[in-house]
């Protein structure tokens, strides 16, 4: 599932093409993926101009003229596509199109439809059911030691999977967390509430560097990520432990101190880390 810095492209490749446009032509091509879309979907959004594309948490948040908000979310593999139009047909999973002004068509590509796109007002988009309660953006100026600190106080849960809890941060997922981990020294087994002021203000600012450092290489490409313009992320190539389960660790000396980077799983999700390193 894509995460923030996933999310972050693909917000920042649309704002490409869409800040400022009109939509002349939005078509679904279903009744729904994950929801059903609202009643006039492409009827509300045709003819309107999108003022800002941006992004909050891991979901997609498209402002149109008139105080309309376009809440999106890429699920498992879903896909944006910029592209010149075109007569070709479209593909099986190819879902939603939006087609503006100058010429450009974008395309929601979800094979396994996990995904969603819907409407709200803006006045309302805080209180969302997909966004209520949804904890602080890592990226933002508030979010320092003190948040985060606050956040984890008194969780006996472990440290990696109070991470993923978006109601703790949003935006971050697995990848994120496990490198961020790795970064500041921290084992992922660690209880949330056990980490000392000196462990938090190391992590939080490394969190904001491995999240920056994602976004500058276009996320990370696993399986479908991509850009809206085709090209892969490519942060996968700067992984430090997720993914290298049994590889040697940066910066240890290996067998006999270190017996390398090690899988486990939490939380139903597999955890990468080095024993040596993070305590």
């Amino acid at each position: 599932m894509p995460e923030l810095p996933e999310v972050e492209t693909v917000a920042r490749g649309l704002a490409q093409v869409w800040d400022g446009r009109r939509f002349v032509s939005v078509e679904t091509r279903r009744a729904g993926l994950r929801l059903p879309f609202p009643k006039d979907f492409a009827k509300r959004l045709t003819g309107r101009t999108v003022e800002t594309v941006g992004r909050r948490a891991k979901y997609l948040v498209v402002r149109m003229e008139g105080g309309l908000i376009m809440l999106g979310h890429l699920g498992m593999s879903g896909r944006m596509t910029i592209s010149p139009l075109r007569n070709a047909p479209p593909g099986p999973h190819d879902h939603v199109e939006w087609i503006t002004e100058e010429g450009f068509s974008v395309t929601l590509t979800d094979p396994r439809r996990f995904g969603l796109f819907t409407l709200c007002d803006a006045a309302e988009l805080a209180a969302h059911p997909l966004l209520a309660g949804i904890g602080p953006e890592p990226l933002d100026e508030a979010f320092d030691a003190g948040a985060l600190g606050e956040a984890v106080r008194g969780k006996s849960g472990p440290i990696k999977t109070v991470l993923l809890d978006q109601k703790v941060v949003a935006g971050l997922g697995n990848i994120y967390v496990c490198e961020s981990l790795f970064r500041a020294g921290i084992s992922p087994l660690r209880p949330a509430g056990s980490l000392t002021n000196t462990e938090i203000g190391r992590l939080t600012p490394l969190i904001k560097t491995v999240l920056r450092d994602a976004i500058a290489a276009g996320g990370s490409t696993l399986k479908d990520h991509a850009r809206p313009d085709g090209e892969l992320g490519y942060f996968q190539h700067s992984f430090q432990v997720y993914g290298r389960e049994g590889e040697r660790c940066p910066d240890c000396p290996g067998e006999p101190d270190c017996g390398g980077i090690r899988r486990i799983t939490q939380a139903g999700r597999s955890t990468f880390y080095c024993a040596k390193r993070q305590v």
